[in-house]
This record gives structure tokens, sequence and C-alpha cells, in this order.
């Protein structure tokens, strides 16, 4: 899986005292299915909840937010798009723990496709498919 490693980059890029506290940002993946077919190919789709949690967070949740969109933008449009989906599927919760800090949980389901072909040698290789980039996405807002 690369999405979380990715969506993780994102957010230290966006809050760059994450960068110098990496401890404070965690990642889970929950709730992951494997979606497959009997067929020739092992191609395949990773399925899962993933789950950001920012520990002591002092900063405006509107940046952490603005982030997730733009990255979500880019490689989970889907979200966005479906109007089933837009409306449940990011999700939060926030423990305030003083006047200052909080604890932000964030979640949102993900998939990843993953193409397998096998090699010259006849070993499978996972080549992981890039998401569609939809035309309207403008410089500066891809994530």
């Amino acid at each position: 899986m690369i999405k979380p490693a990715s969506l993780r980059a994102a957010i230290v890029a966006a809050v760059p005292d994450l960068a110098a506290n990496p401890d404070k940002l965690q990642v889970f993946v929950d709730a992951g299915n494997l979606m497959a077919t009997n067929t020739k190919t092992l191609s395949f789709e990773y399925r899962y909840t993933i789950n950001l949690i920012l520990l002591d967070f002092a900063g405006d949740e509107d940046t952490i937010m603005m982030a997730l969109l733009i990255w979500v933008r880019r490689h989970q449009s889907d979200l966005l798009d479906n109007p089933d989906k837009r409306s449940t599927a990011i999700t939060f919760e926030v423990d305030q723990l003083n006047n200052s800090t909080c604890d932000l949980s964030i979640t949102l389901p993900l998939t990843e496709s993953v193409k397998v072909q096998l090699d010259a040698d006849n070993n499978p290789v996972a080549t992981h498919l890039p998401e569609p980039v939809p035309e309207w996405v403008m410089p500066g807002l891809a994530g």
C-alpha cells in the first residue's frame, strides 16, 4: 500500500511541526480487505479505512482539512465526486485537551488498484496503478 505514506507526507507538508515531531501523527489502516477475482491475472484492489490521528495538535484544523481535501482530489476523487460518498466518507472526531490543543482523528475509505503481470521469468510483478486525474484539477490543487 502506498497511499498511507502519501497522505502522511501531504499532512506533514501542511504542518511543519509534524516533521519535527513525527510521533504526533499516527496513521492506521483499519478494516482492510482484498478484492480479487478468480481470473487469469492476480491483479487486485486494496480496500481499507485509513485513520489519521494528530496528537496534541495546536494548529488550525482548517489547515489539516485543506491538505486532506487537496490530497483526496488527486488520490481518491470518488469521495468528492460521488454524491452518496461525499456527505459521509470523510469523518473526524476531536478530543479537546485544553484551551489550545486537541487530539484530532480523521477517517476515510481508500482503495488502491494493483496490476500483476508476469515478468520474463514468469514471476509475478505488482504495479500500483495511479488514480485517474480529473480533467478539471487545477495546477497547485492536485496534491
